[in-house]
């Protein structure tokens, strides 16, 4: 599916010339009561169809099970509006932001939200942070000619939706995320691993990547189980698991983690009798429960080059942050979305869906607003390199490259990095 920005001028441009050929019924005679003095407007030339106000809509999580990481999200988008309305905004106007709750899909109010958006005449909404809240919605936002560019989205079928050239995300695709966990697997000396996974969009996707991986690896699948991620418990999934007797579990969870520990523990086969990974749907701060994560590791989308004063910068935002995760994403993202309205010279969203991948790759490279507007209104083409690192796009509109954090618990149930592992997402 080609999604690059030239392609879709150059239909346009095919458009406008069959259009022409049509109106001089197919004739390659002048039209005598065409005005000679009259030249064809050129695309770059035509009148702007957004309002004049590049308006974002921030769908993130403020309820439900990724409460946690809605507040680095609306941190790092309202950092972006701050720092573009600084250097003067966007088509000479401030950028305008509203925020809306995601939620997680239990009970599904993004639809709602996405709705209330809209009359307020969004062009982008940036969001959700769950891949499954987006599937729900990007039909809708989408189809209203919005642009959809989420922080967060991890699952590989976005890769291939048909999303009208509107969707766009600055975390990789889940193919990276579980080649990397499976290799970390692997490389840790383990060859029987179970998988256990919540049966969505995302869950399903990345629980595959893994049991694909480990597969090439050499290792054995021990067990495949998909869990509803709105049961009320997970004995006959934990039971499964327990009588696969794996050397280790990866568990591709959000915040039902907090059930299935226990069970786990109680079966025998908890983090202090086997090897235990998390992914980023369940890399949180659980030192409020009483179960003992010690050396459970986890995967997690990170800063290819990290800035260590961005997160100061966050900070300034949200004093209360205590996790950063995506909000050097969702930062990139507003930006990416702002410098693609100056490149188009237009706020709609078609306008700039047809330049978002444009800024992020195969041009003069710079990393902050400022400089990469000058350069915009000088002619040039830029490469955006955003807070996540580079941000170069495939023509699906996700990341080309990504890194992707390790990390360990620790006594007290909190966790750090310890180590990185960059690659392409082929």
């Amino acid at each position: 599916m080609i999604r690059t920005s030239r392609a879709r001028r150059l239909g346009v441009a095919l458009a406008a010339s069959a259009i022409v050929l049509s109106a001089c019924g197919g004739s390659d005679e002048p039209d005598e009561a065409a005005d000679p003095n009259t030249s064809e407007e050129t695309e770059s030339e035509a009148a702007p169809t957004g309002d004049g106000t590049l308006t974002l809509g921030s769908l993130l999580p403020q309820t439900g099970d990724l409460a946690f990481l809605g507040p680095p999200e609306f941190a790092g988008v309202n950092l972006a509006v701050e720092d573009m309305n600084a250097a003067g905004g966007v088509l000479g106007q401030d950028v305008v932001n509203i925020e809306a709750d995601s939620g997680d899909g239990t009970p599904d109010i993004a639809g709602a939200e996405v709705d209330k958006l809209f009359n307020q005449d969004v062009d982008a909404i940036i969001g959700a942070a769950a891949s499954g809240v987006s599937v729900s919605v990007i039909d809708k936002i989408t189809g209203n000619g919005t642009v959809h560019f989420s922080p967060a989205n991890t699952a590989a079928g976005f890769d291939t939706y048909d999303d009208n050239g509107l969707y766009f995300r600055t975390a990789p695709s889940d193919r990276l995320q579980g080649q990397v966990l499976a290799n970390l697997a692997v490389e840790d000396g383990f060859s029987n691993v179970a998988v256990m996974a919540r049966q969505d969009f995302y869950g399903e996707g990345l629980a595959e990547q893994v049991q694909t991986t480990l597969e090439e690896k050499g290792a054995t699948v021990a067990e495949y189980v998909l869990y509803a991620a709105d049961a009320q418990n997970y004995t006959a999934e934990v039971n499964k698991i327990a009588a696969a007797k794996p050397d280790a579990l990866v568990l591709v969870a959000f915040e039902e983690t907090t059930k299935i520990i226990p069970q786990l523990i109680a079966k025998g086969i908890g983090p202090q009798d086997i090897q235990i990974y998390f992914v980023d749907g369940n890399l949180a701060d659980y030192s409020a429960e009483n179960f003992d994560l010690t050396g459970v590791k986890g995967t997690l989308p990170v800063s290819g080059d990290p800035d260590p004063g961005f997160n100061d910068r966050l900070l300034e935002i949200d004093p209360k942050l205590k996790d950063f995760s995506y909000g050097p994403q969702s930062y990139d993202a507003a930006m990416i979305i702002g410098l693609a309205a100056i490149a188009a010279g237009d706020d709609s969203g078609e306008a700039i869906g047809a330049e978002i991948i444009n800024v992020t790759r195969e041009g003069t490279q710079c990393s902050t607003f400022e400089e990469c507007a000058q350069l915009l209104e000088d002619g040039e083409d830029i490469d955006y390199e955003g807070a996540s690192g580079p941000t170069d796009m495939n023509d699906s509109g996700s990341p080309a490259s990504g890194t992707i954090g390790i990390n360990e618990y620790s006594k007290g149930n909190t966790y750090e990095q310890v180590d990185t592992v960059s690659g392409l997402v082929e």
